[in-house]
């Protein structure tokens, strides 16, 4: 497989051992042992990853960590590339130990799944590598499901049990009894810092429907009593799965303590349909007036954070009767599409290929790029968190839409048009969208006040001074 044999079979045997000897023997252990009636490996100081992984599966204590590091041990096809077709002893051999590890894996997937030292979104993904492994397993499917109704998922859930009663259906086979409960064996939230652990603030989960027919899911939570604030929807939220994150998590749980907050999900992400037409800004703008008719305030302050201030802008400069005051965090009035160069144009271009290629893959490299531009300073765990969150709340093909539009719009036109008192808060090292920008947007938006925020972090980590500096600088602003 190796090297240009003679054509001797003992002598290409001898050959290939000596080859063989010089990667495997070292000055002092001698691994490759041969006589006259057969050749062997000695084991012993050897790592062999097939070997790791039926140990691991063989433990009935492994722990999660184990587990995991088995699994990715695994992911890839036993001797890839290795096949012999003149040799039917050892492909006979070689399909074995293939449909062995694929056992193994089968047996990872399914015990972590039901684990319950898994976070409630590790546990999902887990069901989703076992349903993989076992398409046509009762109790794979029937987890499948229900751990995406634990995650509050419930449109995710539907479609899914729908296509795997088909599937079975079609093989022949009785569907899964499927429960409209969440999965019970659902862990701990993941520990990410100062991520809340405990239960989410009750709030309202309502739809309303767009005039392209696209359900828009939003929510309002604190007491009906209080200031209402409305926040713009911007891209990577999820009304549910909020509540555990190390960024929106306390921001969102601190605002509701002194405001009645109504949000919402972006079409194409969280709780709202995934599946829609349109994700540009005028459906953006849409969406946004469509949620504030349907909480009934007539009247309201408006906070957009990231593409959301644009959204925020537009929706202030066209009905200015309807917001009372405006909170612009880490706000851009243009998209990358008005001013880059060339080489920043193919640069951008290349990250949206690579994200549609790589946004649902387990492995998160892709997801890790837009993680590490939003939130340098966050921790490998909090990073790692951010990651899966990003794959739970869109689909690879929304997630590049969401990038072009994000790259076309423009409300430079309509800074000048906003009436109503603004702030304009930007962290100080923002690495995503620049000071400067921040300070510019600032400067054209009519009597705007503008602070900064001592943070390199695009989004707010809950744990850092930061975030409390934003939550103060707001209340401040919009009880004045």
């Amino acid at each position: 497989m190796f090297w240009e044999l003679p054509d001797d079979p003992r002598a290409s045997l001898r050959w290939s051992l000596s080859k063989l000897r010089t990667v495997l023997n070292s000055e002092d252990t001698e691994r490759l042992l041969a006589d006259r009636q057969g050749v062997r490996l000695e084991l012993q100081g050897i790592q062999v990853d097939y070997l790791a992984v039926r140990e691991t599966v063989r433990d009935p204590a492994a722990a999660p960590d184990d587990l995991a590091k088995a699994w990715e041990m695994s992911d890839s096809e036993m001797l890839e590339d290795c096949e012999l077709s003149n040799q039917p002893e050892f492909m006979i051999w070689l399909g074995q130990q293939r449909n062995e590890l694929s056992r193994l894996r089968f047996e990872i997937a399914k015990r972590a799944a039901l684990a319950n030292q898994f976070s409630t979104i590790d546990s999902d993904r887990w069901a989703e590598r076992w349903l993989t492994e076992a398409p046509f397993d009762h109790e794979a499917a029937e987890n499948a499901v229900a751990s995406k109704r634990a995650i509050g998922m419930e449109a995710q859930a539907d479609q899914l049990q729908a296509d795997l009663q088909r599937s079975f259906r079609e093989a022949g086979l009785t569907p899964p009894e499927f429960s409209k409960e969440g999965h019970t064996a659902a862990g701990p939230v993941p520990n990410v810092g100062l991520a809340m652990k405990a239960a989410a603030p009750r709030q309202s989960i309502r739809f309303v429907q767009a005039k392209d027919k696209a359900s828009i899911a939003w929510a309002r939570v604190g007491d009906k009593n209080n200031p209402p604030l409305i926040k713009a929807a911007n891209w990577l939220n999820h009304l549910e799965l909020d509540w555990e994150a190390p960024i929106w998590s306390p921001l969102f749980r601190q605002l509701a303590e002194t405001f009645h907050l109504v949000r919402y999900d972006e079409r194409g992400c969280g709780l709202s349909d995934w599946d829609v037409p349109d994700i540009d800004f005028e459906s953006f703008v849409d969406d946004l007036k469509l949620v504030a008719d349907a909480s009934g305030l007539d009247r309201f302050p408006l906070l957009g954070i990231s593409q959301g201030a644009a959204v925020s802008i537009e929706f202030a400069a066209r009905y200015p009767e309807r917001v009372s005051k405006l909170v612009l965090f880490g706000g851009y009035p243009c998209g990358w599409r008005h001013t880059a160069n060339e080489e920043e144009v193919r640069e951008r271009e290349a990250v949206m290929v690579l994200t549609e290629t790589g946004w649902g893959r387990d492995n998160p490299v892709y997801r890790n790029m837009f993680s590490q531009s939003f939130m340098p300073d966050a921790t490998v765990e909090e990073l790692s968190w951010f990651d899966e969150f990003q794959r739970l709340t869109t689909s690879p093909g929304n997630a590049v839409r969401f990038l072009e539009a994000f790259s076309t719009l423009d409300v430079r036109h309509s800074l000048a048009k906003v009436k109503c008192p603004t702030l304009v808060v930007h962290s100080q090292r923002d690495q995503r969208i620049p000071l400067g920008v921040g300070v510019n947007m600032a400067s054209q938006i009519p009597d705007a006040r503008f602070c900064s925020v001592n943070s390199s972090n695009h989004l707010l980590l809950g744990r850092e001074p930061a975030s409390a500096q934003f939550v103060q600088a707001v209340r401040d602003f919009l009880l004045d």
